[in-house]
């Protein structure tokens, strides 16, 4: 499932490298994302997944390569960098939303800020997206008056609102209680199964298998192996793969 019709990668990562420091991060790294792929990173802590899914929205800068989206190289700053953002939406391990503004507020500021759409489309846009995600009896409430789970749907929908190209989610789920990860899953299971393109660094495991079309195993800032998730959690063919999934799968 790497080439969804549409020759041309929607994210091309070529020969990338970041160090923080003394610490080598991204090594050589090459990946490409089609248009309408899930594609799921997992590894060790520590291992480069979340600097790599930050770096390609540019929230980390590299040192050396290439990263082009949708045809362009990454920009530097300025109109080209705002607008690579606004089509590449992000879901954060710790949520972001803005404590002081209700959640629909939340999921329309970006609508209206940037893409300059009436607060009247943005509101009615954005109502939509918080019954799709299974929150729209909140709305009018702020983030603190909602569970963990509630928040990382309002953040959900908030990516959503821009009409991203692709979603990248770093760790979405490991900062909630056991009880609410399912809840944000199951809309991201409902994301793929839309077409949406979707980069997603987890330990979620579950949903590797269920939603993804290829899965990544990072190891010390390198791409160890990839493959299908059928076959990756069958027969991975690395060493260092098959270590990581004997600790992980026997819980």
């Amino acid at each position: 499932m790497t080439e969804n019709g549409d020759a041309t990668p929607l994210v091309r990562v070529e020969n990338v490298n970041k160090n923080f420091g003394a610490l080598h991060v991204l090594r050589d790294i090459n990946l490409t994302v089609s248009r309408g792929e899930v594609v799921v990173v997992i590894g060790p802590s520590g291992g480069g997944k979340s600097t790599l899914c930050r770096a390609i929205n540019r929230l980390e800068t590299i040192d050396s390569g290439t990263i082009t989206f949708d045809g362009q190289p990454l920009a530097a700053e300025g109109k080209a960098l705002a607008r690579l953002r606004s089509d590449v939406g992000m879901v954060f391990q710790s949520f972001n939303l803005f404590a002081h503004k209700t959640i629909l507020e939340n999921v329309t500021l970006g609508p209206i800020r940037v893409r300059g759409h009436s607060r009247e489309k943005a509101e009615k846009r954005g109502m939509e997206l918080l019954e799709r995600v299974g929150i729209a009896t909140q709305a009018d409430k702020y983030p603190a008056q909602l569970s963990g789970g509630q928040q990382q749907r309002t953040a959900i929908a908030r990516a959503l609102a821009m009409d991203p190209k692709m979603i990248l989610f770093d760790e979405p789920t490991s900062a909630l209680d056991p009880e609410m990860v399912q809840e944000v899953l199951d809309v991201m299971i409902g994301l793929a199964r839309e077409g949406m393109t979707m980069v997603v660094v987890t330990h979620e495991m579950g949903f590797a298998r269920r939603a993804a079309h290829r899965v990544v195993f990072m190891s010390e800032g390198q791409i160890v192996e990839e493959n299908t998730p059928d076959e990756f959690f069958t027969n991975a063919r690395t060493d260092r793969a098959k270590d990581f999934l004997s600790k992980i799968l026997t819980h």
